[in-house]
């Protein structure tokens, strides 16, 4: 059975055919692939990942690298750095997402909550219009949860 995600991962991350696993206290090394432990994990939620592609999309109208919504009751919003058919495609945990800056060596250093830090080359500005993306879908999702209809 696939990984669960939930509010102690911090990060997924490929190593070679695996996924290693971030968590707040602990790092797992899964036989699974990061698009079959996300895909689990939509279906576990009543979706699809192409699902939640599509629902994102229209949320925010972003086609390309769009945050995927994994769990919307724990606030789980999963950012990916890359498209997800790209193999070195990281995915990261935007409730647990402390802070994060451009090291000295022009990379992205990530702080967790946890103050777990992972240096991980990527351009900044990748990496920040990613967390923005996601937080705009956060808030998507509170303004349409806190909405009255008639």
């Amino acid at each position: 059975m696939p990984y669960v995600i939930n509010d102690k991962t911090l990060a997924l991350l490929p190593e070679q055919k695996q996924t290693k696993i971030l968590e707040m206290d602990k790092k797992i090394l899964s036989p699974d692939s990061i698009n079959k432990i996300i895909e689990y994990n939509c279906n576990l939620n009543a979706s699809t990942l192409e699902g939640r592609r599509k629902g994102s999309t229209y949320l925010i109208g972003v086609s390309y690298k769009p945050p995927i919504i994994i769990n919307e009751s724990k606030g789980i919003i999963l950012i990916p750095t890359h498209s997800s058919k790209n193999p070195n495609c990281m995915w990261f945990n935007l409730s647990n997402i402390w802070k994060y800056g451009l090291n000295n060596k022009h990379n992205v250093t990530i702080i967790f909550k946890n103050h777990q830090k992972l240096e991980i080359n990527l351009c900044y500005y990748v990496f920040d219009k990613q967390v923005l993306r996601a937080t705009r879908l956060e808030s998507s999702l509170r303004g349409r949860n806190n909405k009255k209809y008639l």
